[in-house]
């Protein structure tokens, strides 16, 4: 009897050894589920552009954070009720954390939103909020302005063509910065627009950066999806603004700089902050200081002297010495002759983001 109560007791406690055990308790605890990332794209994946630049965010994501994510992507989603559709399906599919990055995404995600409280969204480029909705935007403009320095430098017709979206405040920063960029090196240079009211349409973009051409411009920028505009310029032998992303390889002789976008990091610390528990609701506009937009990537037509002079101004940004909408020797004017930044003043960024005009030296209107 004694014996068999010896034996029950070491069983038992070998037992409990086993149950308690690091090895046992690590090997029987549930694997995290990993945390499931949606992405909605306005067109479909290329080479280069807008939609680009964010999937290289989702890849960053993905490298940054490994098994614990698992991201997912729609391409081509029309806006409006495709996308909130498409929004909807990805947050019933389980996805906890949906990325839409683009402006007509807004008023869908917001939508959307409303019904799955649980579910963290993030509007790219709008501006509303909500509890589970945060909002984020780069300032393409400190870009734009700075390839403006470069395009000024090189022209030689002092002629720039400009193909542009659709007429809202961000194109229109974007306008307005390289315009004054272009004329702080080249005070004789003027910019022509031509308004597709597209965001992507390959044909309608080169059929506009053509009709530029042709009006002596000898180097053009863009706002729009596609590598249309760089394909142009490369078959007439003339110089571009790559936008979105780095474009040399469709258009080698032709790109003289690119404004880049910089997705990866936003995207990865977002996902950090919800694998954390500490994702709250916000607006970020970040720019070069954020390293959400960069100016590099130059031609091989761009001298050093040229590089070396964008390079430093896009310091000056980064440490706020320079401001593109700051007026420092004299009034800024629209293009219609009246003052929209005094001397010595600068725009607040309530009036950037409300930004209704074109300043001088924009040959084209406002057409809404």
């Amino acid at each position: 009897m004694y014996k068999n109560l010896v034996g029950r007791a070491v069983l038992a406690s070998a037992a409990a050894c086993f149950f308690l055990s690091p090895a046992f308790s690590q090997t029987t605890q549930p694997a995290r589920a990993p945390l499931k990332i949606g992405f909605v794209y306005v067109t479909p994946v290329t080479d280069a552009g807008w939609v680009r630049q964010h999937e290289e965010g989702r890849k960053a994501v993905e490298a940054a954070l490994g098994d614990k994510v698992k991201t997912t992507y729609v391409e081509n989603v029309a806006e409006g009720a495709d996308a909130e559709r498409v929004i909807r399906d990805l947050a019933q599919q389980g996805n906890q954390l949906i990325f839409t990055p683009s402006f007509g995404y807004m008023e869908p995600t917001l939508k959307v939103a409303k019904d799955f409280p649980d579910v963290k969204f993030e509007s790219i480029t709008g501006y509303k909020t909500a509890p589970n909705v945060a909002t984020a935007n780069a300032r393409y403009y400190e870009g734009r302005y700075l390839a403006g320095i470069a395009a000024g430098r090189m022209t030689r017709t002092n002629v720039a063509g400009y193909v542009a979206g659709f007429p809202i405040p961000e194109v229109l920063q974007g306008i307005n910065a390289f315009t004054l960029g272009m004329r702080s090196v080249n005070p004789n240079a003027k910019v022509h627009v031509v308004w597709l009211n597209e965001w992507f349409d390959p044909p309608k973009e080169r059929d506009a950066a053509m009709a530029l051409f042709n009006q002596n411009a000898d180097v053009v920028a863009f706002h729009t999806g596609s590598t249309a505009v760089m394909s142009a310029a490369q078959e007439r032998g003339k110089m571009a603004i790559a936008y979105h992303s780095d474009m040399r390889k469709i258009a080698p002789d032709a790109q003289l700089v690119a404004v880049t976008h910089q997705w990866g990091g936003y995207y990865t610390q977002r996902a950090r902050a919800v694998l954390d528990g500490s994702w709250k609701s916000g607006n970020l506009w970040g720019g070069v200081k954020e390293g959400m937009i960069r100016v590099g990537d130059f031609g091989t037509k761009v001298p050093k002297a040229v590089q070396d002079e964008v390079l430093a101004r896009q310091k000056d940004i980064a440490t706020g010495k320079l401001q593109p909408f700051r007026a420092t020797a004299a009034d800024v004017r629209d293009n219609e002759g009246r003052t929209v930044i005094a001397k010595g003043a600068q725009l607040s960024d309530e009036q950037i983001l409300k930004m209704n005009w074109l300043v001088e030296g924009v040959q084209g209107r406002v057409t809404r």
